[in-house]
């Protein structure tokens, strides 16, 4: 029988670390090498879903059509890009000390991020994970990324925990979203520029500042044994 204790599974970017902006201005970058004009907060409003998704709504609202070797222009483009970025990205508040409390309380957690681990690599190196450690499920490892719910499912998986007794911690309406459709507990922070309202349109149960305000609060959410 699959254990039915609480696992927590992460989203990354803006939920572990301070690096939403970082990409937003990777993939601007990215979109301006390609001479396709994005305005800033459009990009933001997309920061954590796929890139197939990414590239569909870039295709409605510019009117562009984009063949398959653009797309992978764009997606190196945008992995040099935040490379060179990657020095100015850190943990946000609180990260660490709520990866080693549920650590220490015997609770089990996983990462599940829509980024290649080309970019996540950046991320787990500031927070001090080491995927060949750690619980990692990058979108190289799945089929469709967020909203879409195979992150979150492989990562339920690879903890060998049933997914309704995950709860889900991610900054975006695309974790939420991605939560609400494998039957998990969607959690939602402020810390990726997303509002409250959004989040709990979205389907989150709370709604936090950041990770250091979760972890104050984890006793609310079952993060304890």
């Amino acid at each position: 029988m699959i254990p039915r204790e609480p696992v927590f599974l992460f989203d990354l970017d803006g939920t572990l670390v301070d690096s939403v902006y970082q990409h937003v201005l990777a993939w601007k970058d990215a979109l301006d090498a390609e001479d396709i004009d994005l305005a800033v907060w459009r990009i933001h409003r997309k920061i954590g879903m796929s890139g197939g998704l990414f590239t569909n709504q870039l295709l409605r609202e510019t009117g562009l059509e984009i063949s398959p070797e653009r797309i992978e222009r764009l997606r190196r483009g945008h992995a040099e890009s935040y490379r060179r970025y990657g020095k100015r990205i850190r943990p946000l508040p609180g990260a660490r000390a709520l990866l080693d409390h549920l650590t220490g309380s015997g609770v089990p957690w996983a990462i599940a991020t829509s980024g290649r681990m080309e970019t996540a690599a950046v991320n787990l190196e500031a927070l001090q994970v080491d995927p060949e450690q750690a619980a990692v499920i990058t979108r190289d490892q799945v089929n469709h990324a967020k909203p879409n719910p195979d992150l979150f499912l492989a990562a339920a998986e690879r903890l060998g925990a049933a997914i309704e007794a995950a709860v889900v911690v991610g900054d975006s309406i695309w974790d939420m979203l991605a939560a609400a459709r494998c039957k998990a507990l969607g959690v939602g922070l402020l810390s990726g520029g997303y509002g409250a309202h959004e989040l709990r349109e979205a389907g989150a149960i709370r709604v936090y500042e950041d990770p250091a305000d979760l972890l104050r609060h984890i006793d609310e959410i079952g993060g304890r044994r």
